[in-house]
């Protein structure tokens, strides 16, 4: 889950990480209201999950709480690549002197963690990592032994900070290493960290992208998600528990395990070039234990989605046997009613599959058609998609 940067800003401040935060508005009113209590220079950010801000006219100095609020006027509402801006950070002015990267991030290539830190930060960053890859510091972090004050004093050192900015640096990054392990993140960037005028070194911006794996150790984190701009089956997957995203094709797809779900994914997209194009409309992966329950939740969300056309259900029985998954398809059905009203492919294989081929067939419910083989399955699933018009 990315955080906006107000609430990444927050979580660096509970773990010590020095920054400027003022609040969050959203309506100019709201705006002008907090510039007016900030009082001097403020700055009017737009609040999306999408890099660039700056460029896009998302940032905004203002001089006066009016400025404060035909910036945050111009701003709100914003198209910025895609992300609709629903709310800007008032944050207090900061007398810039120099400004500095450092992140840390999970380093799924290299099955570890890493760190990046550079003396020259600021927006550029990835120019400057293309262009002058030298200036750009990464450094392995074990997930052992984590970031102390010797690990965060040779990263600052690789990064070619000035000896007489090391200890604070050293201490940002500490500190900032508490948040990563502390909040379960996989990524903490701060871009740019600043040297103000009277010398001190402050997060001035914020991202962060938390683990959505960590939730039982997290509970906090739930009150983070943004709701309001969260697709809403997306949405209502999460509350039951199921591994759902949201596609943009016309074939549903349900699956017991992700490389399944994976590779059914490709076999409809494959399929679906000779029926119109159609493509699959989303990932579900049910899991191991596909009962009733389970399956009539993961019927429901992708029966509700009005861009599906068909469904394509695929299981390999293993230790849920094909005569269980049978059952629980025939009892969500039922459980389902009128709400099952689209065409349902179902392709049974593994443990006791003809005993559950055999429970669909006497079922003869008339959306299902059983097919033997998983090509054969995404074929007519793609062709009852494209029929549809």
């Amino acid at each position: 889950m990315d955080l906006f940067e107000f609430q990444a800003k927050e979580l660096f401040r509970k773990h010590g990480v020095p920054v400027s935060l003022g609040r969050v508005a959203t309506t100019p009113d709201e705006a002008r209201a907090i510039a007016a209590e900030l009082g001097g220079v403020t700055v009017v950010k737009a609040q999306v999950k999408i890099g660039g801000r700056g460029k896009a006219g998302g940032g905004k100095v203002a001089k006066t709480p009016d400025e404060a609020r035909a910036h945050a006027e111009q701003i709100l509402g914003m198209d910025i690549k895609g992300h609709a801006v629903h709310r800007v950070l008032i944050d207090p002015g900061a007398d810039i002197k120099e400004e500095y990267y450092v992140s840390y991030l999970l380093d799924r290539a290299n099955r570890t963690f890493l760190a990046m830190a550079s003396y020259e930060g600021g927006m550029e960053i990835e120019q400057l990592a293309a262009e002058r890859p030298d200036a750009l510091a990464k450094v392995p972090v074990s997930a052992l032994d984590g970031v102390d004050e010797a690990a965060a004093r040779e990263i600052a050192v690789a990064a070619k900070f000035p000896a007489e900015l090391i200890d604070q640096v050293v201490d940002v990054l500490v500190r900032l290493w508490d948040t990563f392990v502390g909040e379960d993140a996989t990524l903490v960037e701060v871009n740019p960290l600043a040297r103000l005028g009277d010398g001190s070194v402050v997060a001035l911006d914020g991202k962060v992208t938390l683990d959505d794996n960590a939730g039982l150790r997290q509970p906090d984190h739930e009150a983070l998600a943004d709701r309001q701009a969260a697709d809403p089956l997306e949405q209502r997957a999460k509350e039951k528990d199921l591994n759902y995203v949201k596609l943009d094709g016309e074939v549903g797809i349900i699956g017991n395990g992700a490389g399944l779900v994976m590779s059914t994914l490709d076999v409809v997209a494959y399929a679906g070039e000779k029926h119109g194009g159609v493509k699959p409309a989303n990932f579900l992966d049910i899991g191991g234990g596909a009962s009733a329950e389970v399956m009539a939740n993961g019927l429901d969300i992708i029966l509700t989605d009005p861009s599906v056309r068909s469904v394509f259900v695929n299981v390999f029985g293993g230790i849920t046997a094909c005569d269980a998954v049978a059952n629980g398809i025939v009892t969500a059905l039922g459980m389902l009613g009128d709400e099952a009203n689209k065409p349902l492919v179902v392709r049974l294989d593994g443990n006791n599959v003809v005993e559950g081929r055999r429970i669909l067939t006497d079922a003869g419910h008339p959306v299902v058609t059983l097919v033997d083989t998983m090509d054969d399955a995404a074929d007519k699933a793609a062709e009852l998609a494209g029929a549809v018009r």
